[in-house]
């Protein structure tokens, strides 16, 4: 079982938490704004991805496949994060986290799910009790950045009132889980379409979700490693 050396922020102090990852699933298509929704969707579509029958999506991901490292190792140049919330829970605990659903999109234009398998989830170090960001929720701000020849490129911005809500997702993945058990499960919240509309693969990755209420952030940041030093 993949354990997670974690910092808990919360007020008043810092403490460690130490988080054993049972299960894990990837959200996708989880825009309260539909149209945004098809605007991804349409992204997605130039890359060759399949659409799913329904909407919003769950995908299984191997309860190892999760990490605080900041180096990702890819086997192909055409990879690429996504900016996600993250809900780790339990035993009634809700933990907020901040991540990146990295993905292969040439493997994933012949089967998603496998392609959830190839790259791990990234996951910021520091979490947050989703009670003590509970009331300020739909103004908490997502964003990444990434990196493509030098350059630092805001490519994701919005603020969480335009995916579904944390209560909805957790709703939607017990519907999903046969057992309904959820303790220890880590719930990647799915993404929202890049700002210039198009996939770029860069070299490094950034997600932050920032509290403007409170002027704190939690961030994730890893650089892409591709494996070519074989002839």
């Amino acid at each position: 079982m993949k354990v997670l050396n974690l910092t808990l922020s919360k007020k008043g102090g810092a403490e460690p938490v130490s988080f054993s990852v049972r299960r894990m699933v990837n959200a996708g298509y989880v825009g309260r704004d539909r149209e945004a929704v098809r605007r991804h969707i349409e992204e997605l579509k130039k890359e060759d991805v399949p659409v799913p029958e329904e909407t919003p999506a769950l995908y299984p991901v191997a309860s190892y496949l999760i990490t605080t490292g900041n180096m990702l190792e890819v086997v192909d140049e055409f990879t690429s994060g996504e900016a996600e919330f993250v809900l780790l829970l339990e035993e009634g605990k809700i933990y907020v986290g901040v991540g990146s659903d990295h993905t292969d999109r040439k493997l994933e234009a012949s089967s998603i799910i496998k392609a959830k398998q190839i790259c791990p989830n990234v996951i910021s170090s520091v979490v947050w009790h989703y009670e003590e960001v509970k009331e300020v929720w739909d103004d908490l701000i997502l964003r990444s950045w990434t990196e493509k020849g030098g350059q630092r490129i805001l490519y994701q911005e919005t603020k969480l009132s335009s995916i579904m809500s944390a209560e909805d997702i957790l709703a939607f993945v017990r519907s999903k889980v046969k057992d309904e058990d959820l303790n220890g499960m880590v719930i990647y919240s799915g993404t929202v379409p890049a700002l210039g509309g198009e996939v770029i693969y860069g070299n490094s990755f950034e997600v932050e979700l920032h509290n403007p209420k409170t002027s704190d952030s939690l961030w994730c940041r890893y650089k892409v490693k591709l494996l070519d030093y074989l002839d």
